[in-house]
């Protein structure tokens, strides 16, 4: 029997280590002027993870519903903006006011963080589509975007995955040659990888990442990967992911290897097991959003700060304050999800529940 929604346990947890390594790719610059790991340097890699976890995630939440004909599309599109954007607009008038509060003290700042010019499409969620001429505010909610624009197609995902139930093999095979041939060509025609697309083109790189989650879902959904060696798969799957990234595997192969992690993770809480289910594990990936969200501008502000304490020349930290930065992270994060982004997302929850319930009222009427 597969675990419901609120019961894959393991790809909540992992959700904390992709934002976590999204983190350590930002933050390594302020330790080392040294090249970093290759772990460290394929950090960005982390939000490819994000993009196809959603696609699993959101086929196996609504999916069903898609093709019983339940399926509610302006229910789940509130459901979706309510999960991401209150914290994002919080983040970018945080990142606002700081940048403004900088240059009223004389301290100089990147003059793209208050880029008038790129706020309609942050605050319309289109700033990866195109329509941000800078990189401006926030920056890590350019993903948010591409998020954004992959719940507005969700019925054609979904459709696919529901024509496609039946043959998940075929449906797997498809999202692989979508992501081998997508990556290639959108270099060869952009001139930069499509890893390094964020206002620019950023929407496309969630295409076949989401794509891929969804047929990942349909393979768990048949079964055909689930039983007793799902345990061997997991740790499998987890070495070719790091042996990927140690030896420098194209981006596309680790996009790969990465979703077959995500499957047999949620093989292996399909069997029961107990792996990676700890409270503490779930609670940091449920906060993920949080520290995704915060990391920028948290890294902003405490180096700054430190450096200016410390009296350091350049922009490298010693190990112990660039430790205290990092680890703070994670009590600013509890902090932002539940003073900010889930009461946020509840109440506007409850707002979209009142006016289901009051309608049939005013009908009446």
């Amino acid at each position: 029997m597969m675990p419901d929604a609120a019961n894959i346990k393991p790809l909540t947890a992992l959700r904390f280590f992709a934002a976590f390594w999204v983190v350590m790719y930002h933050y390594w610059p302020n330790l080392s002027a040294a090249v970093p790991p290759a772990m460290i340097g394929k950090g960005y890699l982390g939000v490819e993870a994000f993009f196809t976890l959603s696609g699993f995630i959101l086929c196996h939440v609504y999916l069903q519903g898609v093709g019983s004909g339940t399926f509610r599309y302006g229910g789940f599109l509130w459901n979706r903006l309510a999960r991401v954007y209150p914290l994002h607009l919080v983040t970018l008038a945080g990142v606002g006011l700081m940048a403004a509060a900088a240059g009223l003290a004389g301290i100089a700042v990147d003059q793209n963080m208050l880029a008038w010019s790129a706020l309609p499409a942050n605050l319309l969620l289109v700033q990866a589509w195109g329509f941000a001429p800078v990189s401006g505010w926030n920056h890590p909610s350019w993903s948010i975007s591409a998020e954004w624009f992959a719940y507005l197609s969700f019925p054609a995902f979904a459709w696919a995955a529901w024509r496609l139930r039946e043959r998940p093999r075929l449906a797997v095979g498809l999202a692989l040659a979508l992501i081998a041939a997508l990556y290639p060509v959108f270099q060869a025609l952009a001139g930069f990888p499509l890893t390094e697309a964020t206002i620019r083109w950023g929407f496309l790189r969630i295409v076949s990442c989401f794509a891929y989650g969804c047929a990942l879902h349909a393979l768990w959904r048949s079964g055909a990967v689930t039983g007793r060696f799902s345990g061997l798969g997991a740790c499998l799957a987890g070495a070719a992911v790091l042996l990927a990234v140690h030896f420098g595997a194209p981006d596309q192969v680790i996009v790969m290897t990465l979703g077959g992690l995500i499957v047999m993770l949620a093989a292996l809480a399909a069997t029961g097991s107990s792996f990676a289910t700890q409270a503490p594990l779930v609670y940091l990936g449920e906060i993920s959003y949080s520290t995704y969200m915060i990391c920028i501008p948290w890294k902003i502000l405490a180096v700054n700060a430190a450096l200016k304490l410390l009296k350091i020349e350049g922009d490298q930290l010693p190990l112990y304050a660039w430790l205290l930065i990092v680890a703070a992270l994670v009590p600013l994060s509890a902090m932002s999800y539940h003073i900010i982004e889930k009461p946020a997302r509840e109440r506007m929850k409850a707002w979209a529940k009142g006016w289901r319930e009051r309608r049939p009222a005013t009908a009446k009427a």
